[in-house]
């Protein structure tokens, strides 16, 4: 049997903000423990834990118990000390413990095993319309301003993390997304997401999918 896959990260617990393999995430970082985050980790390794805390009201609220490494593949340093940086998923992993550092931000220890990140097949041709089809419905039902022909040329990966990253879904729904164990398992329950989503928003009942 393998050993585990283990590392010790800082943590960036941030409500609604999650991060898949092989994904980018914008980040503008502002407070001063987060600023100490960033400074640290562009002199170390280069990555940073994204997690959710499952309170998001609460100042040092637990963590949820799986997030994704980031790498820190663009940073721009601003005048004032604040940073513009962005992340690229590298591999999710399940939070075993919070580390007591002397740092202002938080740190864990985490093990990588246990999630196949590795690059997906392709959806079905079924499942890849119902998803580009919920989105524009539920794009439409919201009022948005989207270029579907860019969106169509995604690949399926790419559209179905973008979406769960950017879509109006609580907490617990992106976690799910996150959570889910495979690109089919995310973009099923992505599709179902968008539908209660939609019907929140015009007040209309959610019609079953069909297989």
């Amino acid at each position: 049997m393998s050993a585990s896959r283990l590392l010790r990260i800082p943590i960036f617990p941030l409500p609604g903000a999650i991060l898949f393999p092989r994904s980018q995430l914008p980040l503008h970082i502002f407070e001063p423990r987060y600023r100490e985050m960033v400074r640290d980790v562009l002199e170390g390794a280069g990555r940073i834990g994204m997690v959710q805390p499952t309170a998001p009201e609460e100042e040092g609220a637990p963590l949820h118990p799986v997030g994704c490494v980031g790498e820190i593949v663009n940073v721009e340093e601003l005048e004032d000390g604040r940073y513009n940086i962005v992340l690229l998923g590298t591999n999710r992993f399940r939070l075993i413990g919070e580390t007591d550092m002397d740092t202002l931000y938080r740190n864990a220890e985490v093990e990588l095993d246990g999630f196949d990140d590795e690059e997906p097949g392709p959806l079905s041709m079924t499942l890849r319309a119902e998803v580009e089809r919920e989105a524009k419905r539920l794009g439409d039902a919201m009022r948005l301003s989207v270029d579907w022909a860019a969106v169509r040329r995604l690949d399926d990966e790419m559209l179905v993390n973008a979406i769960a990253q950017v879509a109006p879904f609580d907490t617990g729904a992106k976690q799910a997304l996150l959570e889910a164990q495979s690109l089919d398992d995310r973009a099923d329950l992505l599709v179902q997401l968008m539908q209660f989503q939609r019907a929140a928003v015009t007040g209309a009942e959610v019609q079953p999918t069909l297989q």
